[in-house]
């Protein structure tokens, strides 16, 4: 195993300068060769910030492609707008590097099935970042469901629930991404925070995965609304639903009730919901209800199976001190990354996991202008999935 990891950052905007400054530059055992981004002023920024904080020097480009030539890195991190994770994490792999990149859908399936080619002609590893498979919540969740708690699972739902108006509306002025994806699609943009978690709770690509999915969009009436209040520059149309649902069928017959809610005033929530055989947990009231636990027709708190159920890893996690963004699960994840990068190592999130959980937006998309008609999924394993085991080995398995 490597004892330090030299690595590449793709994309330097709000999630990859969060990432750098916040997290990869206390890692002791990560050096930051190289960054890259298309705005001089943000790459010539981040080469800086590396260099004050390492003392070390660190190469700044606007094109990826040049990174990738850098002699000497180990893996490469892409945190650039969701359109480009696809082409970039391909070439990466084809480049030889130990690959991650961050969450967003697919614009197509050509773009999941990238990955996969480029995973199964050169075999090297490529991990999607999705940090809530790392929360501590999700985690508990996931550790009840594999002691049995809950029983068989029949059904869970989720969703992205976010009052994104103002990010959105901003988004040509902030040099963001998402405001070209609300004027010009209408699907399930945002699936894998919710989705990510529950697909390793229903051992998808591991012995199930997702067969068909039906999605419907109600009218966009949420962002409107705000810029007559808050008029952006170009007086933009909307075309993307407040509220997309999504309904996905598994092989087991489990079923996925997915939300995307965002141009709508609301608090945060992933909405998740897990049910089985002896009980079901509700992440809005933070409660479960198990057969011969709990009363009939009652509630308990899910802090009162904490003790028992607490994940192992979140466990040493807190003794150790939490740190990082989105309650310590952005750590964890870059953790989970860099040590196996260092060893070389089956991710615990790999390309077939990351092409299943992109494809929801592109075939939500393909559903809802088609009126709510089923979509396959395609078998991105081919037949894999069959007997396969779980997601990673160590301490960060999932």
């Amino acid at each position: 195993m490597k004892q330090s990891l030299h690595l590449g950052l793709i994309g330097l905007g709000g999630r990859g300068s969060f990432l750098l400054e916040n997290l990869l530059l206390s890692m002791d055992d990560v050096e930051i060769a190289a960054v890259c981004d298309l705005y001089e002023d943000r790459r010539e920024h981040a080469a800086e910030v590396v260099r004050e904080g390492r003392g070390r020097p660190c190469k700044a480009y606007a094109d990826y492609r040049l990174l990738l030539e850098e002699p000497g890195l180990d893996g490469v991190l892409i945190a650039s707008s969701w359109r480009d994770h696809a082409a970039m994490a391909a070439a990466a792999m084809r480049k030889g590097l130990y690959t991650g990149f961050e969450v967003g859908g697919a614009y197509s399936l050509e773009q999941c099935w990238q990955l996969v080619r480029a995973w199964e002609e050169t075999r090297k590893h490529c991990m999607m970042l999705e940090n809530c498979c790392y929360g501590r919540s999700e985690m508990m969740l996931l550790h009840m469901v594999r002691q049995g708690l809950f029983g068989e699972l029949v059904h869970c739902q989720g969703g992205y629930e976010h009052d994104l108006r103002e990010e959105v509306a901003t988004g040509v002025v902030k040099r963001h991404y998402r405001f070209g994806q609300y004027t010009h699609r209408n699907g399930d943009l945002y699936p894998t925070h919710a989705l990510g978690p529950l697909a390793k709770m229903l051992d998808i690509n591991r012995g199930n995965r997702f067969v068909s999915l039906v999605s419907m969009a109600s009218k966009s009436v949420g962002m409107r609304e705000w810029t007559a209040q808050n008029p952006p520059e170009g007086n933009p149309l909307f075309t993307q639903g407040d509220v997309v649902t999504t309904m996905i069928r598994c092989a087991r017959g489990e079923t996925i009730l997915l939300i995307h809610d965002t141009t709508l005033p609301r608090p945060y929530s992933r909405a998740l919901r897990v049910q089985g055989s002896r009980g079901l947990y509700m992440e809005d009231t933070q409660s479960v209800h198990i057969e011969g636990k709990t009363e009939h027709e009652k509630w308990d708190s899910i802090e009162s199976y904490r003790e028992t159920y607490e994940h192992p890893l979140w466990k040493s996690y807190l003794a150790e001190g939490v740190r990082g963004g989105h309650d310590g699960m952005d750590y964890l994840v870059l953790r989970s990354f860099v040590e196996n990068a260092k060893a070389q190592a089956v991710p615990p999130i790999d390309v077939y996991d990351a092409a299943a959980w992109m494809a929801v937006t592109c075939l939500s998309e393909e559903s809802v202008a088609l009126g709510g008609a089923p979509v396959c999924f395609p078998d991105f394993t081919g037949g894999k999935w069959i007997g396969g085991t779980a997601g990673g080995t160590g301490r960060y398995a999932l």
